[in-house]
């Protein structure tokens, strides 16, 4: 992978991201409201001897450093923890104070640093102050032998204060640390989530699986949907634009063919096959070319309810002979498109689909009309979709953003090459309205003002013509 490619999975996985980053800033500040503030108070003793001629007192150093390491020891022993307790008057126990307080040497010095943390900034303050007392009364125990006064003494240099800021919780670290982390984690599970998804989302993902040309890439839009299809696709919008140059790249699929005929499939049910096929012929016939939309999902049926067409006649009452084509096939009110629906559901789909019949149909059709859409089932759970595509000129195929995964695509066609049968191109279908975007370089309607041109703005656009003809 390189950087282009970490920073497409930025932008793909934005969400993901954003939401890791949320939850560990919002779990760092939970945490952080629910500790409790400490507070520090330090003081420093001053660990010399005695000795004042120059050789002596350099001797005397020495012995100061080495002294100084094992006073810092004390501080951490019972004994002195027993005697602050009982300065303090109990309000604190010798066990609370060991876990209270540390004392570090300042290097290379002889200067002992004791500190104190504790919920309340004043007993901070008197814990450092009563250890700093009480170990220079130990030091000066210790160091005495017999009656000859010690010769090295521990002395208070520096008072221990109240202090006014907690040193825990810190607010900007936890959750500076939070941000990063939650960044990290975010970016890490979405080049992640990228690596294991195998489902389609761009066109390399489709050039991967199969060398078909990508004729159309629709984005969803859920408003086109739930209006009646003709309506949605009359429409100056992005939806019906990219039917439109769906239609307009079909025109280039087997040119030497004046009659073609073209299976819609897809690799498995709810990728949006039965929706493509019936739009692009609403589309090819919204140019006036002669088309006929046959549905040969005889599973499955959809196209009768969807263009709002009698299913009591259709494709299987011409397959048996019940009925004529002519008799059997119905004009869209609107549009003017000739759909064959399924008619009645047989208990054998496959083989009327490969029977000598629906070969002759095919033949009548190709006569008869400029283009012919047959909406198959899916290639993968049944072979009635390859097998209607050895007949046709091709089959066009029909993959979901986001769900169709690349391995079902390489299946899909290699079950049609299995047949010699043809995929002539691929429609990615349900993508993203951004992404769709994207993949055309531009969107339509909004980058380039697709909707038709108001009688205001004409004239608004008139005179400002016309006002930079008078500045001219």
């Amino acid at each position: 992978m390189e950087l282009k490619d970490y920073w497409e999975i930025i932008r793909h996985r934005w969400g993901l991201i954003l939401g890791c980053l949320v939850l560990a800033v919002g779990a760092a500040g939970v945490l952080t409201w629910q500790t409790t503030p400490l507070y520090e108070s330090s003081t420093r003793l001053f660990v010399s001897t005695s000795e004042s001629d120059v050789s002596q007192a350099y001797q005397g150093g020495l012995f100061a450093t080495q002294r100084v390491a094992s006073y810092s020891e004390l501080v951490k022993g019972n004994e002195l923890a027993d005697r602050v307790a009982d300065r303090l008057g109990g309000e604190t126990t010798a066990d609370d104070l060991q876990s209270q307080v540390r004392a570090e040497v300042v290097p290379e010095t002889v200067i002992l640093q004791i500190t104190a943390t504790n919920p309340d900034p004043e007993l901070a303050r008197d814990i450092a102050q009563a250890y700093a007392a009480e170990l220079e009364l130990f030091v000066s125990e210790i160091e005495t032998t017999g009656s000859k006064p010690a010769s090295i003494k521990a002395t208070e240099v520096g008072s221990a204060q109240v202090s006014d800021a907690p040193v825990t919780p810190n607010i900007p670290r936890n959750i500076g640390l939070a941000a990063v982390l939650g960044l990290l984690l975010g970016i890490g599970l979405a080049v992640l989530r990228e690596l294991l998804d195998t489902s389609i989302s761009s066109a390399a993902d489709v050039t991967h699986s199969t060398e078909a040309p990508i004729l159309g890439n629709i984005h969803q839009d859920p408003g086109s949907v739930k209006i009646a299809p003709v309506d949605a696709l009359s429409n100056a919008s992005p939806w019906s634009e990219a039917y439109r140059v769906l239609r307009t790249n079909m025109q280039y699929v087997e040119v030497d063919h004046d009659h073609r005929i073209f299976v819609v499939s897809s690799s498995l049910p709810g990728e949006g096959k039965s929706t493509t096929a019936s739009n692009l012929a609403l589309t090819l016939a919204m140019a006036d070319q002669r088309v006929a939309l046959i549905e040969c999902d005889l599973r499955r049926p959809t196209l009768a309810r969807r263009l709002e067409l009698d299913d009591a006649v259709g494709a299987t009452s011409v397959l048996i002979g019940r009925v004529s084509l002519q008799d059997a096939m119905q004009v869209h009110r609107t549009s003017g498109l000739h759909v064959l629906t399924s008619g009645p559901i047989p208990p054998n789909p496959a083989e009327l689909l490969q029977s000598v019949a629906m070969e002759k149909l095919l033949t009548d059709l190709r006569h008869d009309y400029d283009v012919v859409i047959i909406d198959a089932p899916p290639l993968l759970p049944v072979t009635d979709a390859a097998l209607l595509a050895t007949q046709a000129d091709g089959c066009v195929v029909v993959v979901r953003h986001g769900k169709t995964t690349r391995d079902q695509l390489t299946h899909s066609i290699e079950r049609l090459e299995a047949v010699d049968a043809k995929p002539v191109g691929v429609v990615i279908n349900a993508t993203p309205a951004k992404r769709a975007a994207r993949a055309y370089s531009y969107s339509y309607g909004y980058g380039y003002g697709y909707a038709p041109v108001t009688a205001t703005e004409t004239k608004k656009k008139d005179s400002q013509h016309k006002g930079r003809r008078r500045r001219g």
